[in-house]
């Protein structure tokens, strides 16, 4: 099981000290609450902490002072989030110049900042640093965020989201997440893929001679799956009969074989997929609406690639790389005119969509830079001559937006360190990612 992520918070008001704590050790984690400047010194010292939440001022001290304290006396200092009035605004926009994370205002959203700190706790919480993030948009990174908690506390997910959208793999990091040992089974299965009459056998088991054909026994996947992971996928797709039957698998945690009379229990992490809207079906009769309630414990939705454009470039560089490697052949690259073109386009099949298209391009064109017609030759873009180079300033624009996604990935989105190995100051990397497409400044946020 992954650890609570460790929180200490540093507030001298008892309400919001309180408050805070209690929202926080809600929401899973290990908070401790330090009521001054001694306690929070005290509290660092002998602890390590994924991240300390601060307020600029304290009866005995500031939260500048402990900031200041921690990078000297601790062996690394956890990422510091400043709570502050509208008047130390500035003060706080120094600290995050000198290295702090980030700053929120009185009164602040307390969903935000839950987020953002479980963001932050899910950076210091990753098992191996060398496992490929779900993504660089923001969308992809909150849902990451979320992983230890619900893979540590959950025993049913919910992932929504259109096809090809990589609801699978989700469900794969969420396995990770909930324990080491590659002796923790992964088993996956595609309801709508099974015929009706062989999706009972084939999620529960049967015993020999059960129907025509069972010359053996058999377990099935919810047997095979225990003490891991089952992925239901396209959970929508199964009939109203059969529903039933996952129901009494999902409330009892046994199952009983196709031709048996034992129950067999079962111990795992049920994660369960749909592209379908699983409420409108319930409100049309299509879908049982107390099963809907036991798989929709913790819902996790993955959004279609038109609305995180900027995974879209990073997705491709991968597929590319992974390409070069197993043919064996150089690296391709993007022509200046597919970059744009796959920004625009829609991806109505996804990531799926996505991955197809480069590696037909990759098999179809000879052309050193992948041109835009050759990844999505249904979309009529005209052709590019294949001795074409890029001007100039593309290339070189090229050139440094890979340089900054790979500083970026490197750090994990943390923009203050990427800043600091870059050797530019907070507001040049944001607006060289705003023009890059590689990410917007946050809202209301003004990084002198």
């Amino acid at each position: 099981m992954s650890p609570a992520p460790r929180v200490c918070l540093v507030e001298d008001d008892p309400i919001m000290g309180e408050s805070l704590a209690e929202r926080f050790r809600l929401e899973g984690f290990d908070a401790r609450w330090c009521r001054d400047g001694a306690s929070a010194r005290r509290a660092l010292a002998e602890q390590a902490f994924d991240v300390v939440i601060s307020d600029m001022r304290l009866g005995d001290t500031t939260g500048e002072a402990i900031f200041d304290w921690a990078a000297e006396a601790l062996p690394q200092r956890p990422p510091f989030v400043f709570i502050t009035g509208f008047g130390a605004v500035d003060q706080a926009v120094a600290l995050i110049k000198r290295g702090a994370h980030d700053y929120v205002t009185k009164p602040f959203d307390l969903d935000a900042l839950v987020a953002k700190v479980a963001e932050l706790a899910a950076l210091a919480h990753a098992p191996d640093p060398t496992v490929e993030p779900l993504g660089v948009s923001a969308a992809m990174r909150r849902i990451e965020a979320m992983i230890p908690r619900l893979a540590s506390a959950a025993n049913t997910v919910l992932i929504v989201g259109e096809s090809g959208v990589g609801k699978e793999r989700v469900a794969q990091r969420l396995h990770a997440a909930a324990g080491p040992g590659q002796e923790r089974p992964f088993v996956a299965v595609n309801c709508g893929a099974i015929a009706e009459n062989l999706l009972e056998a084939e999620l529960f088991g049967h015993e020999k001679g059960a129907f025509t054909g069972a010359v053996r026994a058999r377990a099935g996947v919810f047997e095979q799956a225990n003490g891991g992971t089952l992925f239901l996928d396209e959970v929508g797709e199964m009939s109203l009969a059969m529903q039933v039957k996952l129901l009494r698998v999902i409330q009892e945690r046994e199952v009983t074989r196709v031709g048996g009379d034992r129950a067999i229990p079962v111990e795992l992490l049920l994660v369960c997929a749909t592209h379908r809207d699983l409420r409108a079906m319930v409100a049309e009769g299509g879908f049982r609406e107390d099963l809907y309630y036991r798989v929709n414990v913790v819902q996790i939705r993955v959004p279609p690639l038109r609305e995180r454009r900027e995974d879209i470039p990073w997705l491709i560089e991968r597929f590319l790389a992974e390409i070069g490697q197993r043919t064996g052949t150089p690296r391709r690259r993007l022509h200046p005119a597919a970059e744009e073109a796959v920004l625009t386009y829609p991806w109505p099949g996804n990531v799926r969509e996505l991955r197809h298209a480069v590696e037909r391009a990759c098999i179809l064109s000879a052309a050193e830079l992948l041109p835009p017609d050759a990844l999505l030759p249904e979309a009529g873009f005209a052709p590019v001559a294949d001795d074409a180079r890029a001007p100039l300033g593309d290339y070189l624009r090229e050139c440094e937006r890979r340089y900054i996604a790979s500083a970026l990935e490197s750090t994990g989105g943390q923009i203050g360190v990427t800043a600091e190995r870059l050797g530019i100051s907070r507001k040049n990397l944001w607006e060289k990612m705003k023009k890059l497409g590689l990410g917007e400044q946050p809202e209301g946020r003004e990084l002198l």
